[in-house]
């Protein structure tokens, strides 16, 4: 999936999937952010595609307190 897109309104119904040594990408983020209580969270979003369409997406991310959300992306079409 194309992941050129913008957040339009907020992001609802959001779930941990995973946090600290659970995430697989966990050497990774602390190399590219910094040290923090990292979780992947999962939510539900109305995105603004590149061709202007507005879609309903699911959305996967990481996140880590005084760092915020990094890598966030289109996991599937929800609508």
């Amino acid at each position: 999936m194309d992941n050129v897109f913008e957040i339009v309104g907020e992001i609802r119904e959001i779930e941990i999937i995973a946090v600290g040594t659970s995430i697989r990408e966990i050497k990774l983020l602390r190399e590219q952010f910094g040290r923090g209580r990292w979780r992947k969270l999962k939510g539900i979003a109305h995105v603004k595609l590149e061709n202007a369409k507005i879609r309903l997406a699911e959305l996967h991310w990481y996140e880590a307190h005084g760092i915020g959300k990094r890598k966030i992306k289109i996991k599937r079409f929800v609508d």
